[in-house]
């Protein structure tokens, strides 16, 4: 008796495959529908016959789960899963499983590209150079910023997991000095490095970089009161998360030379409102969230999501985070 393919819904595929990777593996799996995209009112549509589904920033609540009876498994597309009730999920016996580690080298490449930027202002001496201020200068060289030198400066780490971690071997190279605070323990890397209370690695860092987990303590870790901690030349870092900062106490810090710079990667909401206060704010850097986004990272983001199926479709999930 032939055996019925089963049924594969991706809700929002596009970010992790815009078209430059292959989804011929995951098609081996079964009867794939790949949507680039799915807002909320179509969930339900595109998804009721699906035993497998895919998603990234579709939100899978109690509604949604409960509308879905075919479904058997839910996987994301990343490695954060607070937009699928897993709770919900575990309830029907439904394992939700995601990506961990994927991105971790290419967060960190990110996280020194804003760092450096900070130091160097490389896209803005670039665009006055082709305006023809090179042409016109009075000497063989000009600087329109401060040029910063990392060695011997301290970088102080907020987070101190994988990426964390990663970002520390890369700042060694620069001769720079290293503090971390993590509510964590860790037996291995932290032992070469600094650990610190909070408001000291606030008051002693030359540059702070974000790099742990949005829960309720972290929420808005950033906020006036550390800002006002910080040396007038201090720069802040964040690939993490956006909620982490205070956005408006943020802007205010940069507008009034509080600190010096800020290179971030995320926002609070995603795509921005246009009444973002850092959208306009003096000396901030912003790139629209794309550290996980580097090809290589994608193809191990698809290759672990196709893992993780064939895991479960073989009766052994793996990387559940509901059980």
């Amino acid at each position: 008796m032939k055996i019925k393919p089963i049924n594969i819904v991706i809700l929002d595929g596009y970010t992790m495959n815009p078209g430059d990777l292959s989804w011929a593996e995951l098609e081996k799996l079964g009867n794939c529908r790949i949507y680039d995209r799915t807002s909320p009112d179509n969930v339900f549509k595109r998804a009721k016959d699906a035993e497998i589904l895919i998603t990234n920033k579709v939100v899978i609540g109690t509604k949604e789960i409960a509308q879905l009876p075919k479904l058997k498994y839910i996987g994301l597309s990343s490695t954060g899963y607070n937009v699928v009730d897993i709770d919900a999920a575990a309830r029907r016996s439904i394992p939700v499983t995601n990506v961990p580690a994927y991105s971790t080298l290419s967060v960190a490449q990110m996280t020194f590209a804003h760092i450096l930027n900070l130091c160097h202002h490389v896209a803005e001496h670039s665009s006055s150079v082709r305006n023809g201020e090179w042409i016109g200068s009075e000497d063989f060289c000009y600087w329109n910023f401060p040029l910063v030198e990392l060695q011997n400066l301290t970088l102080g780490i907020i987070g101190f997991g994988q990426i964390g971690q990663a970002i520390a071997k890369i700042v060694e190279k620069f001769g720079m000095h290293i503090m971390y605070y993590d509510i964590s323990e860790y037996s291995e890397l932290s032992i070469n490095f600094t650990k610190v209370a909070l408001n000291t690695l606030f008051q002693k860092s030359d540059i702070v970089t974000l790099h742990c987990p949005l829960t309720p303590e972290t929420k808005q870790l950033i906020d006036k009161n550390h800002l006002n901690m910080m040396k007038p030349t201090a720069f802040l870092i964040n690939t993490s998360r956006g909620q982490l900062i205070n956005e408006q106490d943020l802007a205010n810090a940069l507008n009034s030379g509080q600190i010096a710079s800020a290179g971030l990667d995320v926002l609070s909401t995603e795509p921005p409102n246009p009444d973002n206060p850092l959208l306009s704010a003096q000396n901030c850097y912003i790139t629209p969230h794309i550290a996980w986004a580097t090809k290589a990272a994608r193809q191990r983001l698809m290759d672990t999501v196709v893992h993780n199926i064939r895991a479960f479709l073989n009766g052994e999930p793996v990387n559940v985070v509901n059980g």
